[in-house]
């Protein structure tokens, strides 16, 4: 049997109901919001209801974990004005009720938890306002800005004798949250195996225990060794000495950076072991999925090995004494990744004296009479393949340097023709006296 309720609670009771009387009646929530996009319209509607008399309403923005609230715009009840706090910001809200700020074109730098604070007069006293708040989290999506595939570790040389681990890094920028990525070849998504740690390119064949699987689609004849005949110059291509006959196993790692702006940078490693054979002309791309896109954004990359590469001379006509460049200015394709570029000259030493140069241009200073003929080849090379490309080098006289008087540099001599002169001037001096 319930005891029936004392005289001193049921009085304790009256005074709060009459307390609460006096104070008046007032609830306050924000209408909770889904996750919008940048540059989207937003509405932050604060709802309240009370039976007193309104003094003012407050929206503030939170910030530092809620150590630091910012004021973004105030209703005045006692005078009827509205205020805004946002003059940084070029009054991007405007006030379409009293209880609602709307943000035009929301951004990154808006996301984050906003509070609402209604205040009433006391009904017992008008120097007392009762308050009363609600929150909500305003969660800003972005859509990636920018998306591109590289190849790491380039340039790198080919691998004749040895197979070795090429990477594919697709790199996608200004997300948030954070984008899923993926790979596919030849329009086909990789079912690659998740990796922790980063595969080092020389660190030999990757293996799996999956299932055995066949990828011998392609005509593996295009591998031998092939002469093409360009205008002026001879290229020889060259493929690796060894076959896989399996497909390869791809492994997958993603790394996430977080940016300043609240955006995450996201690169995706696709990593397997290459085999120029079936890899070459094989197309990949990297495929970006994320809740602000209405379809996936994507990239995408031809592995290519260097062929057909374009040489240019200048100047056209070399004379004894000139400087001469020799240019790889393109391919008679596109090439991916980038190549690297060595030089030699064919049976003997550059004119600097070096075995090989490493770059896209030769340099040759001041050339002498004797590197007329000489056959120079340029080495260009990516992972998967490499072409040799000669070219012969025609140096004329120069009618502004005697025959037999210019150096080994191509330089008319110094001291020495001086000499030689005024031993003449002196014969012919001794001759007449």
């Amino acid at each position: 049997m319930r005891a029936a309720p004392s005289p001193r609670r049921g009085a304790c009771l009256l005074l709060a109901a009459v307390l609460d009387l006096a104070r008046g009646y007032l609830t306050v929530n924000i209408e909770p919001l889904p996750p919008v996009v940048a540059g989207d319209a937003v509405t932050l509607k604060c709802n309240f209801k009370t039976d007193g008399r309104m003094r003012e309403i407050v929206w503030y923005r939170v910030m530092d974990g809620g150590t630091i609230k910012q004021k973004i715009f105030t209703f005045d009840a006692m005078f009827s004005t509205n205020y805004s706090h946002m003059e940084n910001y070029r009054k991007r809200e405007d006030l379409v009720y009293q209880s609602t700020v709307r943000l035009p074109e929301v951004r990154v730098s808006d996301n984050g938890p906003y509070e609402c604070h209604v205040g009433i007069y006391d009904r017992a006293t008008r120097e007392k306002v009762v308050l009363a708040s609600g929150n909500i989290f305003l969660n800003v999506m972005a859509p990636p800005t920018s998306i591109e595939v590289v190849a790491a570790d380039t340039p790198a040389p080919f691998s004749r004798y040895q197979a070795q681990n090429f990477t594919l890094v697709c790199i996608v920028s200004g997300g948030k949250p954070a984008p899923m990525v993926y790979f596919k070849r030849d329009g086909e998504p990789i079912d690659a195996v998740p990796l922790s740690e980063p595969v080092a390119a020389s660190s030999g064949p990757l293996q799996d225990s999956r299932p055995f699987r066949s990828l011998l689609h392609r005509d593996l004849d295009d591998t031998k060794p092939t002469t093409e005949n360009i205008p002026e110059t001879v290229v020889s291509r060259e493929f690796p000495r060894w076959v896989h006959s399996a497909e390869p196993v791809y492994f997958l790692r993603h790394s996430h950076t977080p940016g300043s702006d609240g955006t995450v940078e996201v690169r995706a490693l696709l990593t397997w072991t290459l085999n120029p054979q079936i890899d070459n002309e094989a197309l990949f791309s990297c495929e970006v999925k994320h809740p602000a896109l209405s379809m996936p954004m994507q990239a995408e990359v031809t592995l290519v090995a260097p062929k057909g590469p374009k040489i240019m001379m200048t100047p056209s006509r070399a004379r004894v004494g000139d400087t001469v460049r020799i240019l790889i200015h393109g391919f008679q394709n596109e090439v991916f990744p980038e190549p690297m570029f060595t030089w030699t000259r064919v049976g003997s030493r550059l004119l600097d004296g070096s075995t090989e140069f490493d770059g896209k241009e030769l340099v040759l200073e001041r050339v002498p009479a004797e590197l007329n003929g000489s056959m120079y080849r340029c080495t260009a090379q990516n992972p998967l393949g490499s072409t040799d490309t000669h070219t012969r080098l025609i140096v004329f006289e120069n009618p502004n340097i005697p025959r037999g008087t210019e150096d080994s540099n191509g330089s008319a001599s110094g001291p020495a023709g001086v000499r030689l002169t005024l031993v003449l001037v002196l014969t012919v001096v001794l001759e007449l006296t």
